[in-house]
């Protein structure tokens, strides 16, 4: 189960930026986000028996050559307000794995071997800097092929990189009609000589040994949580609102069972949340930055009684709610930047708390990356994203499935792991052993 890196290269835009473009200002949230990767990775099954590893690898590298040319600040240097788009390129990484695809796919709930098909770590030095892009092409014994991305957080959000991505295959393919990248998101949130965030007080919310495991909920169990929870409360609950809400009601009920410490009254979780399409007027769909919040719901429990699952959704739909009618409004004017930072004060805040628990979660769902990630060899057979295991303690990644289903990566600890697996309200719902086959 091991990727043995057999080359590396580094690709350069197929022409060069022009001189007017060779200054790229940062946004004010591009300069306050982490100096870390998002990272995606997309296997493929061998379909073209037409094309071997070296011919997909030169479609990759061409295409991404050209692709870079459209995106060109994400080939320059990065100092933290500007970046000098001086066609510096990014590394590509070959690599070969001594086994067929199918072999992995078995084994694919361990992140360490996962993380193999990445070419950095998401925590990495350079995400501040250069490389701001890094793609490692690993070609298996079968024909199979996996792509990994990293793309630096101080210049792509999640919709970025799902634009970018989509700019890479219809450029692979030979598409007469590329998606075309806006470099606007200055002009929303100017830039700051110095910007910092206010840091959270002390309080018990500290990680401490984790474990990432993978809970997959088919087109079936989705279909059976909506029925579960729509009334009068909630109408058309979507797919990831009640995978979110029954991953938070079962780990708020080990919260409650956990008698070690400040009893916890509070539990919030935050919901990471494109505010392209929030703000009035809307922003173009393709803008490329960091263009993106997150949204607190909170829940005082601190009785016995059981929370039912359409509680718990209508918590997180109040609070998107309460952000478009109060504050995306702002979103278009002086006090945008103020916006952000009123929602990023008060989530600091409760993981400073002694009397909160918190659970962060991502996803992917929207972005249909297993649609648009079809290089001319068909669509991937499985799209992962790795979550970052560090920050908060209790972590969720959700990610389409190919067949319209949600997985979910959860980072809990050791002991509220072993709780969480074996919770009967999450086990009627949730699958373990999913094969991408």
């Amino acid at each position: 189960m091991k990727v043995e890196i057999i080359g590396r290269e580094t690709i350069k835009p197929s022409l060069p930026t022009p001189s007017h473009l060779k200054n790229y200002k940062l946004s004010s949230l591009d300069q306050l986000s982490l100096a870390i990767y998002g990272r995606v990775v997309f296997f493929y099954t061998q379909n073209d028996v037409t094309s071997g590893p070296k011919q997909k690898s030169q479609q990759l590298k061409n295409s991404l050559s050209e692709t870079l040319s459209h995106f060109y600040p994400i080939a320059g240097i990065n100092n933290n307000i500007t970046i000098e788009c001086t066609d510096d390129g990014a590394p590509y990484v070959e690599a070969k794995f001594n086994g067929p695809l199918s072999t992995f796919l078995e084994l694919r709930d361990d992140p360490a071997v996962i993380d193999q098909f990445f070419p950095a770590a998401i925590q990495s030095p350079e995400a501040s800097t250069w490389p701001l892009l890094q793609v490692q092409a690993t070609f298996f014994d079968c024909g199979g092929l996996a792509v990994g991305v990293c793309l630096s957080h101080k210049v792509c959000d999640a919709r970025s990189m799902s634009v970018f991505m989509k700019t890479w295959v219809e450029i692979s393919k030979g598409s007469a009609q590329t998606v075309v990248p806006v470099f606007d998101a200055v002009s929303y949130f100017p830039p700051a000589e110095q910007l910092s965030l206010p840091l959270p007080a002390p309080g018990s919310n500290k990680p401490g040994e984790r474990i990432t495991k993978m809970f997959v909920f088919d087109k079936q169990k989705i279909a059976d949580l909506k029925a579960k929870t729509t009334g009068y409360r909630v109408q058309q609950p979507s797919r990831v609102e009640v995978v979110t809400a029954l991953i938070w009601k079962c780990v708020m009920a080990l919260s409650r069972c956990n008698t070690a410490g400040v009893p916890k009254k509070t539990f919030f979780v935050t919901q990471a949340m494109d505010i392209r399409n929030r703000a009035d007027p809307p922003m173009p769909e393709h803008s490329i930055g960091n263009l993106f919040t997150v949204i607190p719901a909170l829940i005082n429990h601190d009785d016995e009684n059981e929370l039912e699952l359409a509680d718990v959704v209508s918590e997180l739909r109040k609070a998107i709610r309460a952000f478009n009618e109060n504050q995306a409004k702002r979103l278009r004017g002086e006090g945008a930047l103020q916006v952000i930072f009123e929602v990023v004060k008060q989530i600091l805040e409760l993981f400073g708390r002694d009397d909160t628990d918190g659970l962060m979660v991502t996803s992917l769902c929207t972005f249909k990356l297993y649609e648009v990630a079809d290089f001319g060899w068909g669509k991937p057979t499985w799209v992962n994203i790795l979550p970052l295991e560090d920050g908060a303690s209790k972590l969720v990644a959700l990610m389409d499935t190919r067949d319209g289903g949600v997985e979910a990566w959860v980072t809990l600890g050791k002991d509220d792991m072993a709780l969480f697996e074996r919770s009967p309200e999450l086990l009627e719902f949730a699958i373990q052993n999913y094969s991408a086959i």
